[in-house]
């Protein structure tokens, strides 16, 4: 036993039972339920565990400022020393012993009272594509690091997929001056997250910035300096970019006893509580049921790493505001927003289940906004340079407001004057 885990195992020992929680994951999620016990006044040890030997970091401007070189790193601006937060990065946790509240890690087993999950989400790599020179993904620091190079020169570079970080990836490697080809196997961008007649006129935005995008290309392999399709097209690329997806990092809970959906994440529940006893989990790699949509919810984005800490920790500590009542449930208005080909796109809601979709705006200009309505009752929101439509509709839904198709699909008209009241009031 190091000399560290002998320091913690005694600091453990010296505080009431439930007092000591250790949070794996040191992205947003895990940074977040961190400072959210404090923030809340606990009292007892709390341990970050990161997989990374960088200092705790956000993620969106990998893809953005720390790409382009605009910033060396995006640490978040945390003294955990001051916080009394015990931070072990470079570590790796390999598996859960949940009767012995245990973490087996890399650097020895690590007791906890309350452990909170906050892996996040891994990429999708390409089958084929391990190995193979220039072949990159971009979820880390490290990734960004050895991508600024390929940006620097110029290079030619092939993405594969044109989902959000494909599109985003693609944007700033136009801004640096590559050749950019995007090759995605659905029939448009945005498969995956957007109706089709939502995400079509997105495809002419690749065209504008001189990107190219071919749709409905399946990758039959990549080479040294080459992607060959399965059409038999063959694409240059000094390099490869995949985003194909992510899925929740939660392999290292095989055995644990912690249940996992069928997209294997952490199914939590309204207390971001999962199957086990004093085990939460918070942020990409947990799914949890949302009253408002009807529906288990599995949320990638930054917005919900912030938020559900919050309700993590109230959890953990025990009723808010110390008047015996139980912290509320987690059932946020999922939010994320999207920088690309020089427009800014945000999203809020949950649309699946939708009966109506009304357009704001000419799809073909530079600012519109779609809503989706489900039995008269705003539940998403998408917006393209109309950031008032998404502040307003965001309320809206938080609220279940019920909207008069007629003047919600007005784009003259503010979406909080759109609803029944004031129609039929």
């Amino acid at each position: 036993m190091s000399e560290q885990q002998r320091a913690e195992r005694s600091e453990r020992q010296s505080e009431p039972a439930g007092r000591w929680v250790v949070v794996v994951g040191a992205g947003m999620a895990g940074v977040q339920t961190a400072v959210a016990l404090r923030e809340r006044g606990f009292t007892g040890a709390v341990t970050l565990i990161g997989a990374e030997p960088h200092q705790p970091y956000d993620r969106p401007p990998l893809s953005k400022a720390v790409l382009l070189g605009k910033a060396e790193e995006s640490a978040f601006d945390i003294d955990f020393e001051a916080l009394g937060i015990t931070l072990r990065l470079g570590c790796e946790v390999t598996g859960v012993r949940a009767g012995d509240h245990e973490l087996d890690t890399s650097a020895g087993p690590v007791p906890y009272d309350v452990l909170v999950i906050a892996t996040g989400a891994e990429p999708v790599v390409l089958p084929g594509s391990e190995g193979v020179p220039g072949v990159h993904l971009l979820r880390t620091l490290d990734d960004a690091a050895r991508l600024r190079p390929v940006l620097d020169a110029r290079h030619t570079v092939v993405v594969v997929g044109a989902g959000w970080i494909g599109a985003e990836f693609a944007t700033a490697a136009r801004s640096a001056g590559c050749e950019v080809t995007v090759v995605e196997a659905a029939e448009r961008p945005l498969a995956g997250a957007l109706p089709a007649e939502v995400a079509a006129p997105m495809a002419a935005w690749y065209a504008e910035s001189g990107a190219g995008l071919l749709t409905g290309a399946r990758v039959a392999r990549v080479e040294p300096g080459s992607v060959v399709l399965a059409d038999g097209r063959t694409l240059p690329a000094d390099a490869v970019v995949v985003g194909i997806g992510a899925r929740p990092a939660t392999g290292w809970l095989a055995g644990s006893g912690i249940a996992l959906g069928p997209d294997g994440s952490v199914t939590a529940d309204a207390a971001l509580r999962t199957s086990l006893p004093d085990v939460y989990a918070v942020g990409d790699c947990a799914s949890f049921p949302s009253a408002r949509f009807g529906a288990r919810l599995l949320v990638h984005h930054w917005d919900n790493a912030l938020q559900g800490p919050r309700t993590a920790a109230a959890h953990i500590i025990g009723a808010a505001g110390g008047d015996g009542a139980e912290p509320p449930a987690y059932d946020p208005v999922p939010y994320f927003w999207s920088e690309q080909f020089g427009r800014f796109v945000q999203y809020a809601g949950h649309h699946d289940g939708a009966d109506t979709l009304l357009w704001r705006g000419d799809p073909a200009g530079p600012a519109w906004s779609v809503c989706w309505l489900r039995d008269g009752v705003l539940v998403a929101v998408l917006a393209v340079g109309r950031p008032r439509d998404l502040i307003q509709g965001r309320k809206l839904i938080e609220a279940g407001t019920r909207l008069d198709p007629e003047r919600a699909g007005d784009a003259s008209v503010p979406l909080k004057s759109a609803t029944r009241q004031e129609t039929h009031g």
